[in-house]
């Protein structure tokens, strides 16, 4: 029985659940956002369910795909498939399930067209994202666009459609990942090019354009959370967002001005934050 146990803890280490707890936050918000009438709770839990299965899936894969460079990172050097906890024959089939029972369920009890993003995200995720990796930097600019799907996913689930304003979710997400995963990648600079990942430019030696980038990121991103809904929202919903902007934008200036780790891990942590307070804020002025 413990051995039962102890395989099913490494399949569930297979899924990413940290990650998906993000994806699920997200889902949910842009299928409040594009509900209109009266809310569905159950074609809600089926999109959860079918977008978390999805991207557990996703998840699975990507490890499959990566074992022998995670194999040469501290940070990812006792992930299942690595330490030989599961065989890549048990991921494969495991994956493939999983994303396979993901897209059923969202086209058999949520629409097509959630169906459909579902699996183009894992698509442009395992055939884009991830090889780009090892090639460029630009594949955190393209890895952006799957990690941005879930606000359509849960919009699409809600509305059948996709309109402006899902499109606006989008960048909020689009935008958000570039200081999350760009201070990352300065806090793993040195494991990600042991494993010969390209997550930052070769010229920024000292992270001086990686650390000015996140600044601007984070600017344009507090500056577009603004737009859209402030006519609606008025001079409350600007003083919310503008103190969820300042409280990210003074963590990504404190760390424009050292190399230090835990200033950027400090951004990390601010990011996941952030996020879900905007969402929150966006919820609340829903019209």
């Amino acid at each position: 029985m413990a051995a039962v146990i102890s395989k099913l803890r490494e399949y569930y280490t297979l899924t990413k659940p940290e990650v998906n707890l993000l994806i699920l936050m997200t889902t949910s918000a842009g299928y409040y956002l594009g509900s209109q009438g009266p809310f569905k709770v159950g074609r809600l839990v089926s999109t959860l369910v079918g977008t978390l299965l999805v991207a557990s899936g996703t998840a699975t894969l990507n490890q499959l795909m990566e074992r022998r460079y995670d194999a040469q990172m501290r940070r990812t050097a006792n992930r299942p498939l690595v330490s030989g906890k599961l065989s890549a024959w048990e991921a494969l089939w495991f994956g493939l399930g999983l994303s396979v029972a993901g897209g059923l369920c969202l086209a058999a009890a949520v629409n097509g067209l959630s169906a459909l993003l579902a699996i183009s995200t894992l698509l442009g995720y395992l055939l884009v994202y991830t090889p780009l990796k090892r090639i460029t930097p630009l594949c955190t600019l393209l890895g952006a666009i799957p990690g941005a799907m879930p606000t359509l996913i849960g919009w699409a689930g809600a509305s059948g459609s996709i309109n402006r304003q899902a499109w606006f979710l989008f960048a909020v997400l689009f935008l958000w990942q570039f200081p999350h995963f760009l201070a990352i990648a300065l806090m793993y600079r040195e494991d990600y090019s042991r494993a010969g990942f390209r997550m930052l430019p070769h010229f920024d030696a000292d992270g001086r354009f990686t650390r000015a980038e996140i600044v601007g990121f984070t600017i344009i991103l507090v500056l577009i959370t603004m737009l859209p809904l402030a006519g609606r929202g008025g001079a409350a919903y600007l003083l919310c967002m503008s103190g969820a902007g300042a409280f990210f934008l003074y963590h990504a200036a404190n760390l424009a001005k050292s190399t230090s780790k835990i200033l950027a891990s400090r951004v990390v942590h601010a990011s996941v934050i952030y996020l879900p307070v905007v969402l929150a804020i966006m919820m609340a002025w829903k019209s």
